[in-house]
């Protein structure tokens, strides 16, 4: 193995896992504001826990002083090296004082305390998990040391608004500065540094109340910049809805006086969930009809229940360690995502929770970003914000709670809150609890440890004598490499079987499927019937039975569920668009069954509809194709079969586009609808080359009562290149040039239009409007970029992304990665893409530097060993790399 250079950072392993040697009982913290930097002074009362150093962690501090027990130290009584403050010979019991200098105004990174906008605009915000409090101060900064925290701030008051975790203590002026204010704030609860936050600006704020189950009348308060707060309405709503759910669904009811959130322009995250006073992107808070899509201010509802549910998933119980971050995420997603299946359809919120993990957590289980639900080793934590980690974190809750039934789960739920409240706890704890009625369910830890989507294959056989159908199914997962090999996982099977010629229900069962091979065997079954299996998606695998096109037909008409409807017309479009990977299946058949299903459907459940028309995204086509994967081919089979059924339905989208005639805005699951199909209608007539339609768009647009209209007929005006469609662009951004999440969307749907270029893009990126440090700017250039594979997997193409790449790993390390993580498929393209990709991923190796990019980027390049090549890792290789 080649030297390890100094700077080489070390790999966290999960097996190494040891208390921390102090707990903290309280901190008292007071942070001061000035115009060019802010001092922290930090007192720590701390208890010994195990024998040890006193070991403090503290990035880009200038530290000024220390005083344990009230006496002074000098440079001879403690180490301080990169990241780390060690104390010796620190009594079991000690009252350690801090003090140091930041700079949040030059924090580019946002973590810790950073400056957000400028101007009048400008605010002082924190963004702490996973690991941001270390660049705040000096301290034990890891979840499982939870304190009581006091915080004091002080600034100019130019910036009124001075908030902190908990309740309002005190505030006032500062007595010998008249221009300067303060306010304490104090949570009595429990909580690690992660979930410490601190806002210092100038904002407007949007209040109202809540009164809990328990009696408690809560405050609650949304904080935005002036022009921002009639866009907190939904928020706020959502907000009291959040708080009556997790008291009916979990007997669940807030804690404290207050509850305050914030809307911040630059942030990495969606939202934090910080005690009390969340930080949210203004992209997660903020919805108006006019300014905001459907799906985008459904988004925000969801959003809001995600971060008031970590209240208890996460707060009052959180994660032992970082590679628990599952615990926390995955339980509180699925709560969100049951949430919100409560205020529209649950088909298609079922539909899609199901397309987002097909299209992302798919992809990265078939590629070389693999890696369990909990990792077992990470170099930087951030790296593991992942759809496997939240998305399959949620599934895996989701198999438990349909194995053990609603009564069960939710005895189990109430043990865990009840045997582990105030406490950092592991995902074993949380299967301890849940298993009180079921010991098997302490078996799903496998799913925690494995990396890989199981694929389950099948096949039936009748006895038209004994009157039985026997089901025999198989599960197989891809050995991931560095991990043992894989094991039979217990997997959840919701199976129907449909009776031939009523088309009704037979029987229902839940299949366990837990070894290599199982046989079910049903009685009783007059004649061979349809099986649907997966109803509900019951487990999140690929599913490859022996159906016949025809079966499938048969579901899409005959299914009771409007998710499992959904299912089978992507496994017939699946099957059609994937010949060449052992697919077989003429469109015929897909055609002829949603020519027939989609008219009733349409009057009955427009939503549903809507999404029965969907045709699965260039990248989720993408991640099952392991080799020679050519973009071109994928696009032109994609738009081939999306062209005929256009063509196939033609006669219908005049019909069906006058049935949804645009009419004042309504926030009902009805009224969303009907513009997300009329939406589809208006693309596919467009496709079809329907006479009138250009009109229609023009039209849509012109007299749009929402943002859902009015984007939605910019979008298929640019894509498909009408004639007036940069005049509508030009009048799109006149619109909303001062609003910039609407210049967002601006943005984004030139950068993912369907003939959009690499000079486009680079037009984009120089564009007065376009902002480096607003990570919602960058990704609504370049996350809508990735969309169109057959242009970023060019030479230009790659060069933009990774110059993107390289300007960011300095500035926003956390973005970089995650940006950078979208390549992670390069593999799997045809030479001589592959060989090019390779080559612009190591000359990316030698310009960057950050932990969170050169981890990534390992993982990345660990797909190279296919091709033959050796990698200098040299600049990246610890002691412990495998």
């Amino acid at each position: 193995m080649p030297d390890v250079p100094p700077h080489a950072p070390s790999k966290i392993n999960l097996k190494d896992y040891k208390k921390p040697s102090f707990d903290v009982e309280t901190v008292d913290l007071d942070i001061k504001l000035f115009e060019d930097h802010a001092q922290v002074d930090s007192t720590l009362k701390m208890v010994r826990q195990t024998a040890g150093d006193l070991v403090l962690f503290g990035e880009e501090l200038d530290l000024i002083a220390v005083t344990m027990n009230g006496k002074p130290l000098t440079v001879e009584d403690y180490q301080q090296q990169a990241g780390t403050l060690t104390i010796a010979n620190v009594p079991d019991e000690v009252v350690l004082e801090i003090q140091v200098r930041i700079c949040p105004q030059t924090n580019t990174a946002l973590e810790g305390l950073y400056m957000a906008g400028s101007g009048d605009d400008t605010m002082f915000v924190t963004q702490c998990e996973p690991e941001g409090f270390r660049k705040i101060t000096f301290y034990p900064d890891r979840p499982d040391v939870l304190a009581i925290f006091t915080t004091r701030l002080e600034a100019d008051k130019r910036y009124p608004t001075l908030l902190a975790n908990g309740n309002l203590v005190e505030a006032g002026e500062v007595a010998d500065a008249p221009d300067r204010h303060y306010a304490i704030w104090h949570d009595p609860t429990n909580k690690p540094s992660y979930l410490f936050a601190c806002v210092v600006a100038d904002l407007d704020v949007l209040t109202d109340s809540y009164t809990t189950s328990e009696g408690r009348d809560v405050l609650l308060e949304i904080y935005a910049k002036s022009a921002d707060i009639d866009k907190c309405d939904v928020g706020m709503q959502a907000l009291k809805d959040s708080m009556k759910w997790d008291e009916v669904n979990y007997g669940r009811a807030y804690d404290l006086d207050r509850y305050m959130i914030v809307a911040v322009s630059q942030f990495n995250m969606g939202a934090m969930e910080n005690k009390g006073l969340n930080i949210f992107n203004t992209a997660c808070v903020l919805s108006s009809p006019e300014t905001t899509t459907d799906s985008r201010s459904f988004s925000v509802k969801a959003i809001i229940a995600h971060e008031y549910f970590h209240n208890w998933t996460g707060n009052r119980i959180t994660c032992r360690d970082w590679f628990q971050l599952c615990l926390k995420e995955g339980f509180t997603v699925y709560r969100d995502q049951s949430f919100s299946a409560d205020q529209q359809s649950s088909a298609v919120q079922r539909i899609d929770d199901v397309a987002t993990l097909r299209a992302h957590q798919f992809a990265e289980d078939a590629g070389p970003l693999a890696h369990p639900v909990r990792p077992e080793s990470f170099v930087e934590i951030n790296n593991f914000y992942t759809t496997t980690v939240y998305e399959k974190g949620a599934e895996i809750v989701r198999m438990i709670a349909n194995t053990l039934g609603a009564d069960n789960f939710r005895k189990g739920t109430d043990e865990y809150f009840r045997r582990y409240d105030g406490q950092a706890v592991t995902v074993e704890d949380f299967l301890s609890a849940l298993s009180i009625t079921d010991d098997k369910i302490e078996d799903f830890i496998d799913w925690y440890r494995q990396p890989g989507t199981p694929v389950v294959s099948g096949h039936q056989d009748y006895d038209s004598a004994t009157q039985t159908l026997t089901i025999t199914l198989s599960q197989q997962t891809r050995h991931v490499s560095g991990f043992d090999a894989p094991k039979p996982l217990p997997i959840p099977v919701a199976t129907a079987l449909f009776d031939k010629d009523f088309g009704a229900i037979v029987t229902e069962r839940m299949l366990l499927l837990d070894q290599a091979t199982q046989t079910f065997v049903f009685e009783n079954v007059a004649s061979e019937p349809v099986v649907s299996l997966l109803r509900d998606f019951s487990a999140p695998v690929q599913l490859n039975y022996d159906y016949q096109d025809e079966d499938l037909a048969f579901l899409l008409k005959h299914e009771t569920n409007g998710f499992n409807r959904w299912q089978v017309t992507q496994m017939l479009v699946n099957r059609i668009l994937l010949q060449g990977q052992g697919s077989k299946s003429s469109p015929d058949v897909y055609l002829q069954a949603v020519a027939k299903t989609l008219p009733a459907l349409a009057t009955d459940d427009a939503m549903l509809a809507a999404r029965l028309l969907d045709i699965p995204s260039a990248q989720e086509l993408a991640s099952a194709i392991h080799t020679d994967y050519d973009p071109e081919l994928v696009k032109q089979q994609r738009e081939g079969l999306y062209q005929q059924l256009a063509d196939a339905l033609k006669n219908q989208w005049a019909t069906l586009y006058k049935q949804l005639p645009m009419q004042s805005y309504e926030d009902s699951a009805e009224a969303r609808g009907t513009r997300a199909l009329r939406n589809v209608v208006l693309d596919m007539a467009l496709t079809a080359n329907v006479d009138g339609a250009n009109e229609w768009a023009q039209q849509q647009y012109d007299n749009a009562s929402c943002m859902t209209e009015r984007f939605g007929a910019l979008k298929v005006m640019v894509n498909h290149q009408l004639a007036d469609a940069d005049a509508y662009l030009a009048d799109f951004y006149n619109r909303f040039q001062n609003n910039d999440l609407v210049i967002d969307l601006w943005f984004s749907v030139q950068a993912s239009a369907d003939t959009v270029t690499t000079e486009a893009i680079q037009s984009l990126l120089t564009h007065t409007d376009f902002d480096w440090n607003t990570p919602n700017r960058v990704r609504s250039v370049i996350s809508a970029f990735t969309s169109q594979p057959t242009v970023l997997w060019t030479e230009e193409g790659l060069d933009i992304y990774i110059a993107v790449i390289k300007k960011l790993d300095d500035a926003n390390p956390v973005l970089a990665s995650r940006l950078l993580q979208v390549l992670a498929r390069w593999n799997t393209l045809a030479e001589p893409r592959r060989q090019m990709a390779h080559d612009k991923l190591l000359d990316l190796q030698q310009a960057v530097s950050s932990k969170h990019v050169l981890e990534s980027l390992t993982s990345v390049l660990g797909a190279a060993a296919s091709l033959g090549h050796v990698l200098n890792l040299s600049r990246f290789q610890s002691e412990d790399t495998p």
